[in-house]
């Protein structure tokens, strides 16, 4: 039996520093969950120069052989980030016989099929809790505590910059420029966001989410992506003045039709568990047939919450490693599901439109919106813009297809100026 397990960092950035503190300040209670001591061999990065907050110096090394190859490291801890590199490196960790864990959304969501194979040949472990949620447990209970139940829809907010903006612009009625120019200042949001605000970012922690809630292997390229940078502070005040609040988020459900997984911003009724869920902090809602609905509440990034993810998942591979039970909980996309197109879809929409303030408009939008079979649950005008009247449409449930149908009507209409916003209303009804 092994005297102790010895890991290799691949990346020494955020995560990776929180993963060096976290394993250093809880040694003691570490090692007597294990049974006996975990400790970092090697520390791969890119500058060993550079000035860091934590003193690894004498482990650091510029090559990944260094890692792979040392026949005392048992696993490698991949957090560097990005597509190829990092599954390259995890692939030739995995066929030199070391289990992995990683925070990769990206790889996971576009290879995990691919990995999972490698590592089941060769009986290794391959974790990834911080790919979703940051430090909120999630992959694990799909897998191990829900896995009795027949999950049915998976839905939350698993991006922090966007729902922190969004919160900003609810409770501070702040422009979507001027949020997400805060954001930035503060670190949130990226020089460039557009993972994070075009909706890419939770596009790829629902297609890991729907692949393990439903058995089947959801790819990136399955989820409707929409993103928030049409929501302007108009529809937060509308939103609001309804009853709901506007969020974006990542949703996944299965029934006849298929798998329905995509991400936008959507209303949401305040008296939902999502709708308090604030700021930087993500959130997980899961509806199963024996568990009913349960809720994963926390913070879905930072140094110190990921890297808890991170070293849950050393941990438990540890324990598979002294008592040579590894390769437990693999793959579960056991099946082959179809993907719901998002025109087959229904929902209630909120329309926000510009036309031309005039006797007749109404009867002639509501005619077109009539032709295409979607019914109409209000219309409101409540103030002018630049001379043209701005009217608030809200539809009874329709499919997505015929709502676009309608909507391609209205912009070919000569009293139609604009049409402002388009979305979705869930997990509830206006009216």
């Amino acid at each position: 039996m092994k005297n102790s397990i010895n890991i290799g960092l691949l990346g020494l950035g955020t995560v990776g520093s929180g993963v060096v503190k976290v394993l250093a300040n809880n040694a003691q209670n570490i090692a007597q969950k294990v049974g006996i001591p975990i400790h970092i061999k090697k520390i791969m990065v890119r500058n060993p120069n550079k000035r860091r907050n934590v003193a690894v110096d004498q482990l650091l090394t510029t090559k990944v052989d260094d890692i792979i190859n040392d026949p005392e490291i048992d696993i490698v801890v991949e957090l560097i980030g990005g597509e190829t590199t990092a599954k390259e490196y995890m692939l030739r960790a995995l066929q030199a016989g070391k289990h992995v864990v990683t925070a990769n959304k990206d790889v996971m969501a576009k290879y995990g099929r691919e990995l999972f194979e490698i590592a089941e040949v060769n009986r290794l472990d391959l974790m990834f809790e911080a790919s979703v949620g940051g430090g909120i447990p999630i992959i694990r209970p799909l897998k191990q505590c829900l896995a009795g139940n027949k999950i049915s829809e998976v839905m939350g907010i698993v991006n922090g910059t966007t729902n922190y903006m969004l919160t900003k612009m609810t409770n501070e009625r702040l422009d979507f420029d001027e949020v997400l120019a805060e954001a930035q200042e503060k670190g949130y949001a990226e020089a460039d966001p557009t993972a994070d605000v075009g909706g890419l970012d939770a596009a790829r922690k629902i297609a890991i989410l729907a692949s393990i809630a439903f058995g089947a292997r959801v790819s990136l390229n399955d989820v409707y992506v929409e993103g928030i940078t049409n929501i302007a502070k108009e529809d937060i005040e509308y939103a609001t003045e309804f009853g709901y609040v506007i969020k974006l988020l990542g949703i996944a459900r299965e029934d006849g039709k298929g798998i329905d997984v995509r991400v936008h911003p959507a209303f949401i009724p305040k008296t939902h568990p999502l709708a308090a869920v604030q700021d930087v902090f993500n959130a997980i809602f899961v509806k199963g047939d024996a568990v009913g609905e349960a809720m994963f509440y926390g913070r879905g990034a930072g140094e110190l919450p990921t890297a808890s993810a991170v070293v849950a998942d050393i941990i438990d591979v540890a324990r598979d490693i002294r008592y040579h039970v590894t390769s437990r909980i693999l793959c579960t996309c056991f099946e082959q599901k179809s993907i719901c197109p998002v025109e087959k879809t229904e929902a209630q929409y909120y329309v926000r439109l510009l036309v031309d303030d005039k006797p007749g408009v109404f009867a002639a939008i509501a005619g077109s919106f009539a032709a295409e079979q979607v019914s109409l649950n209000s219309v409101i005008q409540k103030r002018k813009v630049n001379r043209c009247a701005e009217v608030v449409l809200i539809t009874n449930r329709v499919s997505d297809a015929n709502l676009r149908s309608a909507i391609s009507i209205l912009k070919d209409m000569s009293v139609v100026n604009q049409i402002r916003s388009v979305i979705r209303v869930e997990a509830g009804t206006i009216g």
